[in-house]
């Protein structure tokens, strides 16, 4: 492998760095002084001497710069922060600092009437973040090093020349009486003073000839002795300057279980907080200032190295991972006070165990099926019908919830398995056309179902509504309770009760993943007819994909019936402005990660979140979506949360680059 330095010219490290600490500091203090004068500006920005409203994202922001900035500058044990390396993660960290900053600026100047609204700490936080912007991109990274194939004229003879070396001589300089001979020269062509230092009972070959076999200038028993302690050498060198110094950084990143388990079970919840406060934003400009800086600082954990550093971490404990997902998820309920987001919470839920079932379909065995909202609606309408209501075609039927849940599946499963015995022959844009008219047929028919314009069973256009709680072992889930001095709502017991399916649901999902039968939809995704080839019923194990998807669809339908009292035929439509509906249902496995767990789990809260934070937008929403999902497929493909298959098929050229890079900082390691 060559190496190509490349020189980088940019501002002197000291002077980069300073304006990188200078300028967090000043954004970090000017949160404790006033930015605006007025209340009018929601948050309270008036106050001197403590922050309040967008001023704690700023605060949080310039903390964690300031944080990376030490271990950029080598402060021990903060290396850990970024495996990678400093310079990308600290950039995009600074744009946090900066992108939420100036929103917050900017939103006052406008929303107030100008900039003359601004108090002396707005100006200076804005200083600050642009002069930390300015100093982190303009740092010299001194030499860029890069990494070119080697010649085919010289990719053999020039690792067994430069081989021929002792293996302790590799690490060093070469001695006076060394025959190692630099790597450049060796690719050159023939020199008269570097192609002559001669080994032992070995007579000197013309530089040229190093890329061939042995030619007549070399005697043959010579050679016989030099060759097998060149190929050894070749061997050792490669296995001490590629694979160990990767095995040790592979092993310097492992650390005791006990470690390990206390950091998932840190992050975890630190996660789920960082979503709670997101999530009770009052406000859009708090909201949006919250987006911004969650958005670069995901971007910097991802090229520090963090997020495939916790991926493998999780990979490696995933009970541990669920327990503390579960324990967090718990915690959320603990920290409402009021049920307006609770509400939200339990939406998000129910949207995210119909996009994990559709997640079967689509990300594993790869079938686009545009009406799956359908299934959602058959679980509801079953649910609903037994439910008691009075409204209902069987008022006079009321099954407990197990009953209505396992009525609901059974029934959704029936109609996965009538719509795709015949159509999963399809496939492509095909199978896709023939599952929305399914979706929009469903949706027509239950609204007809009115004894009118059909059977009297729906109540058409009116649906369903009065659908009454549950009541599961005696908890009635209508009523609030009091547990341990902890109030649960409403929509806190609906919300426990769906943490609890979706535990069972994942559970599901992760067992039948790693089962041949997910191993044999991975091999119908990847090539329908290869897996043929190999045996595998393609249209057997499909049609078992498209009823256990159809079947958790329909289960999530059951408690959604119970949570919003209602169900209608206009909630189940292929795009709308909110989900759930198909087409949010297909963004949100598109968007958190095809092929994953918490992929559908993340983009179902994105996509529901979103829309209900961003109201000012109005019917523009479906733009915004859009906007998203361009920005996704151009720039994180493979999702939000990957799967690890997919990530290497999107970026086979950047995992190689930073194997070059790794690879490069073996060698320079072990020299």
């Amino acid at each position: 492998m060559k190496r190509i330095t490349l020189p980088h010219y940019g501002l002197p490290s000291r002077l980069g760095y300073g304006l990188v600490f200078g300028g967090a500091l000043v954004a970090l203090g000017s949160t404790f002084t006033a930015w605006t004068w007025t209340r009018r500006f929601p948050g309270n920005l008036t106050v001197t001497g403590y922050p309040g409203g967008n001023q704690l994202i700023t605060l949080a922001a310039a903390l964690v710069v300031l944080l990376f900035a030490l271990g950029a500058v080598g402060v021990p044990g903060l290396r850990v922060l970024a495996p990678r390396g400093f310079a990308w993660p600290l950039r995009a960290l600074t744009l946090a600092l900066a992108a939420s900053t100036w929103y917050t600026l900017l939103a006052i100047a406008v929303e107030l009437g100008g900039v003359a609204n601004w108090e002396p700490g707005a100006a200076v936080a804005g200083i600050g973040t642009l002069a930390a912007v300015a100093g982190v991109f303009g740092l010299s990274t001194g030499v860029r090093t890069t990494t070119a194939a080697p010649q085919p004229n010289t990719s053999a003879a020039t690792q067994r020349t430069t081989a021929a070396a002792p293996l302790l001589d590799t690490a060093a300089a070469p001695q006076p009486h060394t025959a190692a001979v630099p790597q450049q020269s060796t690719a050159a062509g023939p020199q008269p003073d570097t192609a002559t230092a001669p080994q032992q009972g070995t007579v000197p070959a013309p530089q040229q000839n190093t890329a061939a076999t042995p030619q007549q200038h070399t005697a043959p028993a010579p050679q016989r002795k030099t060759a097998a302690p060149q190929q050894n050498t070749a061997g050792a060198r490669q296995q001490n300057t590629g694979a160990a110094p990767q095995q040790g950084m592979a092993a310097a990143r492992r650390r005791p279980a006990i470690v390990e388990l206390a950091t998932i079970y840190l992050l975890v919840p630190a996660a789920m907080l960082l979503f709670d406060y997101g999530l009770d934003t009052g406000n859009t400009e708090a909201f949006l200032a919250y987006a911004l800086a969650v958005g670069f600082a995901a971007w910097a954990l991802t090229r520090a190295g963090l997020t495939a550093w916790f991926s493998a971490l999780t990979a490696r404990h995933r009970g541990a991972t669920g327990l503390a997902t579960v324990v967090a998820a718990v915690v959320f309920v603990i920290l409402q006070t009021d049920d307006t987001y609770t509400t939200t919470a339990d939406n998000i839920l129910v949207f995210g165990t119909a996009a994990l079932g559709l997640n079967i379909v689509v990300g594993l065995t790869g079938l686009l099926d545009l009406g799956y909202v359908a299934f959602l609606g058959v679980g509801a309408y079953s649910a609903a019908l037994v439910s008691g209501s009075a409204f209902s075609r069987f008022a006079h039927v009321s099954l407990p919830f197990w009953g209505a849940a396992l009525l609901g599946t059974v029934v959704a499963v029936i109609f996965g398995v009538l719509i795709g015995a015949p159509t999963l022959r399809l496939r492509g844009d095909y199978l896709a056309i023939v599952t929305l008219g399914f979706g929009e047929i469903f949706r027509i028919t239950v609204n007809n179902l009115n004894g009118v314009s059909g059977p009297d069973l729906t109540n058409g256009p009116n649906g369903i509504p009065a659908i009454p709680d549950l009541d599961l072992f005696g908890w009635d889930f209508g009523r609030s309770h009091h547990v341990l001095g902890i109030t649960l709502t409403r929509f806190g017991n609906y919300y426990l009760l769906l943490v609890a399916l979706i535990a069972v649901v994942a559970l599901i999902y992760a067992h039948v993943r790693n089962s041949r039968i997910g191993r044999a939809w991975v091999a119908i995704r990847e090539d329908e007819m290869a897996a043929a080839a190999m045996g595998i019923n393609g249209f057997r194990l499909k049609l078992l994909a498209f009823g256990l998807g159809a079947s958790l669809a329909g289960l999530a339908g059951t408690v959604q019936a119970h949570v919003t009292t209602t169900v209608t035929p206009d909630q189940y439509q292929f795009a709308g402005t909110a989900p759930p509906n198909s087409a949010f249902l297909l963004a949100a496995v598109v968007l958190g990660g095809m092929g994953t767990i918490g992929g559908p789990l993340l983009g179902a809260a994105v996509l529901y979140l979103v829309p209900e934070k961003l109201q000012f937008f109005e019917n523009k929403q479906l733009l915004l979506f859009a906007i998203t999902l361009i920005l996704m497929m151009r720039f994180r493909p493979e999702g939000l949360v990957p799967d690890r298959r997919r990530s290497m098929e999107f970026h086979e050229e950047r995992l190689a680059e930073e194997q070059a890079r790794e690879a490069v900082a073996a060698e320079e390691a072990v020299a």
